[in-house]
């Protein structure tokens, strides 16, 4: 997916969140992610595309950047400054990072492996990255597909939707382990208020009975560091003992006794 097309889908999403499945969406997002961010700690966490959700709403870091590919539309929200960048090239240093949150950005990225990679860059080692994105495992996914084939399609017009285990693929290839994963949104493809709540009821049963086949997934990962270790406390060392002799036959003198 070219540049343009990219941009036209990011466009497409921003009005696809305002409808009732959006909204649903959104509800469910908000509340994962409050609950991720809560308890990871740091100085420096971001926030990538989605400016209509507040990723980092309980975060408790002292610097909170929400980065955007076009100027805000309306004033941004006070707990968070607003910058303009391309995705797949970051305005910040190397390892200067602790949490990055990606929110629907790798399905419209033209490059989504190069995002991924400036991601990595900036992390510092052990930062987190949390990924949001739809599940092509799914009734959502299914009727996506199926609008590809009809041209009428339900979630907006994606260069490609990624499955959860070619995610962790990506993520593991860039030495980042996850360490959590969630689904959630598991009403039928219904495009009203009335239909999604009347379904409501599958998202305790499909958490329990098909968990790995709700619409969205959130994704936490590591970024890991090869050969480094965590420094412990100094224990006292205590002082090696001399080696105790140990008795050996004296072959020589018996052999002169035989």
């Amino acid at each position: 997916m070219d540049s343009v097309a990219s941009e036209k889908s990011i466009i497409a999403l921003d009005g696809w969140l305002q409808t009732p499945a959006g909204l649903y969406v959104r509800a469910w997002e908000q509340q994962c992610l409050d609950s991720l961010t809560v308890d990871i700690f740091g100085f420096n966490a971001v926030q990538i595309g989605l400016p209509q959700l507040d990723a980092l709403a309980a975060s408790r870091m002292p610097s909170k950047w929400l980065l955007d590919a076009r100027l805000p539309s309306r004033p941004p929200q006070e707990s968070r400054l607003t910058l303009v960048s391309a995705f797949d090239e970051l305005p910040f240093d190397s390892q200067s990072l602790d949490l990055v949150v990606l929110p629907h950005v790798l399905e419209f990225a033209a490059e989504p492996h190069q995002v991924l990679r400036e991601v990595e860059r900036v992390l510092i080692p052990e930062g987190r990255v949390i990924v949001c994105g739809f599940n092509p495992a799914s009734l959502w996914g299914m009727r996506q597909g199926i609008g590809r084939v009809t041209g009428r399609h339900y979630l907006p017009q994606a260069g490609e939707l990624i499955s959860m285990p070619r995610m962790k693929d990506w993520l593991k290839l860039l030495n980042m382990g996850v360490s959590q994963s969630h689904f959630g949104c598991y009403a039928p493809a219904c495009k009203t208020e009335k239909w999604l709540r009347r379904n409501a009821f599958m998202d305790k049963a499909g958490a329990r009975w098909w968990p790995y086949l709700g619409a969205v997934y959130i994704v936490q990962a590591i970024k890991r560091v090869k050969g480094m270790r965590l420094i412990g406390p100094a224990w006292t060392k205590k002082p090696a003992t001399a080696p105790a002799g140990a008795p050996v036959t004296n072959k020589r003198r018996e052999q002169q006794d035989g």
